[in-house]
């Protein structure tokens, strides 16, 4: 393959082999005392994801999202998710294929993560959460920078 083609948007392939919830977890520690209170939590989220390869150009990518409710310092609710999915990524380059991996796949499974976290808060007894879109090419771009900041910088502390 010429560098020329490895250029071509047409070599490139992206498909969505599966989306499916690979964990999930709801708890109300404080329950049912909990639903005698005024409800005006502090909703608290938190997001991370990962992939790795599982065969030639084929990929899993998890988002997990975690959110935990509170009144006051006890908690209403925590609820898990992990919300993954399987991906064929063919003909992209390394430089191409990280953020794809990092931004682009996170951001087609939150809708799903979303989904399934109104569901269950509403399942459980409390109003429904309905979370903000998030930008995840942000967070993404934000991530590589951290990453580029601790490189450039000696002092920095390695993270184990």
């Amino acid at each position: 393959m010429t560098e020329a083609n490895a250029q071509n948007p047409e070599d490139k392939q992206f498909a969505i082999q599966k989306i499916y919830l690979k964990d999930v977890s709801f708890e109300t520690p404080n329950s049912p005392e909990i639903f005698t209170k005024d409800w005006q939590p502090e909703i608290n989220l938190n997001l991370s994801s990962d992939s790795n390869s599982i065969a030639e150009d084929v990929y899993e990518v998890v988002l997990s999202v975690t959110v935990t409710a509170k009144l006051g310092d006890q908690t209403a609710y925590l609820c898990e998710v992990q919300q993954s999915g399987i991906f064929t990524m063919a003909g992209f380059s390394e430089a191409e294929l990280h953020p794809m991996l990092g931004a682009f796949c996170p951001n087609t499974l939150y809708p799903f993560a979303r989904e399934a976290i109104c569901d269950l808060v509403m399942k459980g007894g409390f109003p429904q959460l309905v979370l903000a879109p998030i930008n995840f090419d942000a967070l993404y771009a934000q991530k590589v920078q951290e990453m580029q900041a601790q490189v450039t910088d000696p002092g920095q502390p390695a993270s184990h």
